[in-house]
């Protein structure tokens, strides 16, 4: 009976002139048609359940570019790609089974925005092009592709621009292979990939240091749709990073649920823009392993700190000072340049949130201690203190010893100021909850790391008073606020630290399913393509724990 009704079904739903891709004609499957596969195959057709062979280039590998079509990618610039629901949407339209349909910069001139699964700007999702140094594109695997640029309101426009970064190196004499990528909001559709292939070179190139290994993206950004309100940096994938690959029939490097997509934004660390870190001398080596636990940061090759998710939040990698009295805390810092990736930060403590709120948590820690790699020229004196602990997003402000250490003594404003690194310099605090309060004694001596330390603090206003915590605790914490239920009473072990190679699946709970993992219907699909667009409403899913990792 079930196949009869999806019969009826498809029958019913006329040929879909929605979805998106790129055109050019240096692409795999340019001149693809409706009729030329089987099944509907054209470049904008969506990627989902398929095997290696049907979702890797769209199976266009047999349908190559003619001879001399490159697209051309000049190092340091920006490059103009023309996104479209249809090839008659672009300026190739003469290749077209439809003719010229075009409408300035509109993606599907004349159909409505859900033919390009967004209900608006603000649900856009983002899209990247990624390049592999391999000629032949028959010989290129999932692993070989690095994302170069991204651009996080896309599918958007028609015309869509993409930064090159300045130091891309030479491609071989026969040129690049390079991709476009695209995963659209889970709210808009099935669980839709999209990849289309094309041959690439790039041009003007001042470097020649090759691409640094690519490594599978991780989930660390900000999320408070799913109750995340903060980002943990420590679990971000830094460099160069693959492009997803998800639900497929095999070979996905993703393994998120079907209401949590990954998407190329600050969620998985791809952030805006060129994609500056992806060179094999673009980092301080070696670099710190990421995980849910991890509170040292990687530093790039000229000792500063790399962006991390969410524009408005950076890190600081000299000493801080701060000085801390009853309820109130304060340091100052000069602006940095914009756009700086290796600036110092003023940040802004926001008023403590209440314990029903999911960005809030309380925790005691005692006896705990965090260290880690250092060179032997600097060193710091930890001595025993009881200190009360002032989170921002990043930032921990370090209270006198003489403080109380309970929530009700917690600042309300602080800023971190940052200076150029010396020997003597003390690492900068930064702490991954919104606030805790904890006694703590610790004695060492530790140097300044080759990664940004977060989680020792010193308190210039104090003799040598020092809050520490261990790693594990700050990942916990994170991890153990689950729902508004969690947040009022969160206490953390002192260890018990996950091991990173649980860090690649979420877990996607249903409210009113026994199966939360398991995929809509086939109907439910069919209804879901072409202009018949399934919107879900999340907040009727009961999500939670999502950033909990297997």
């Amino acid at each position: 009976m079930l196949p009869l009704i999806l019969a009826a079904l498809v029958g019913f739903v006329p040929l879909a002139h929605g979805h998106a891709s790129i055109f050019h004609p240096s692409m795999f499957g340019f001149n693809v048609t409706d009729s030329t596969f089987p099944y509907d195959n054209r470049p904008v057709s969506p990627l989902i359940d398929m095997t290696f062979d049907q979702w890797w280039f769209h199976g266009h590998l047999q349908h190559p570019p003619n001879s001399g079509d490159v697209f051309d990618l000049p190092a340091g610039q920006n490059v103009t790609t023309e996104i479209g629901c249809n090839k008659g949407a672009t300026s190739f339209f003469a290749s077209s089974e439809g003719g010229d349909i075009r409408s300035g910069d509109d993606v599907c001139p004349g159909s409505p925005m859900a033919e390009y699964h967004t209900s608006g700007f603000d649900d856009l999702k983002g899209c990247s092009l990624a390049i592999a140094y391999k000629s032949n594109a028959s010989e290129v695997q999932p692993e070989d592709f690095t994302v170069f640029s991204v651009n996080q309101t896309c599918v958007w426009t028609r015309f869509t621009d993409f930064a090159v970064p300045a130091k891309m190196p030479p491609c071989p004499e026969e040129g690049c292979t390079c991709a476009w990528f695209w995963i659209h909001g889970e709210d808009s559709g099935g669980e839709q990939n999209y990849m289309n292939g094309f041959r690439c070179n790039v041009t003007g190139s001042t470097s020649n240091v090759p691409l640094a290994e690519a490594q599978v993206p991780r989930r660390c950004g900000a999320d408070p749709q799913r109750n995340k309100a903060e980002p943990a940096p420590g679990n971000c994938t830094y460099g160069a990073k693959q492009p997803f690959y998800w639900f497929q029939k095999e070979r996905n490097n993703m393994f998120e649920g079907t209401y949590s997509p990954p998407f190329y934004l600050d969620l998985y660390n791809f952030l805006d823009g060129a994609q500056d870190d992806i060179f094999q001398d673009s980092y301080q080596q070696p670099m710190p392993t990421p995980s849910a636990n991890q509170t040292v940061l990687p530093r790039l090759s000229n000792g500063q700190p790399p962006k991390t998710p969410n524009a408005n939040l950076t890190l600081a990698n000299a000493s801080a000072s701060a000085s801390a009295s009853g309820a109130g805390a304060s340091t100052s810092a000069p602006p940095p340049p914009p756009g700086s990736s290796s600036q110092a930060v003023t940040s802004s403590v926001p008023p403590l949130p209440p314990p029903s709120s999911a960005a809030a948590a309380s925790t005691t820690a005692a006896s705990s201690s965090s260290s880690a790699v250092t060179p032997p020229s600097s060193t710091a004196s930890q001595s025993s203190s009881s200190a009360v602990v002032v989170s921002t997003v990043f930032v921990t402000v370090v209270a006198p010893a003489s403080s109380a250490s309970s929530a009700s003594a917690i600042p309300t404003s602080a800023a971190v100021t940052g200076s150029p690194e010396a020997a003597s310099a003390q690492p900068t605090t930064i702490f991954l909850n919104s606030a805790a309060a904890a006694s703590a004694s610790a004695s060492a001596n530790r140097a300044a790391a080759t990664g940004v330390l977060l989680s020792n603090a010193h308190a210039t206003n104090t003799s040598s008073d020092v809050f520490a915590l261990d790693a594990a605790n700050v990942g916990n914490l994170f991890d153990s606020v689950d729902t508004d239920a969690d947040t009022g009473n969160t206490t953390t072990p002192v260890a018990g630290a996950v091991s990173s190679s649980r860090m690649c699946k979420r877990n996607v709970k249903a409210l009113d399913s026994t199966n939360a993992s398991a995929r809509r219907s086939l109907v439910a699909r069919a209804i879901g393509m072409g202009t018949y667009e399934r919107h879900r409403r999340m907040h009727e899913r009961g999500l939670t724990g999502l950033w909990h990792m297997w």
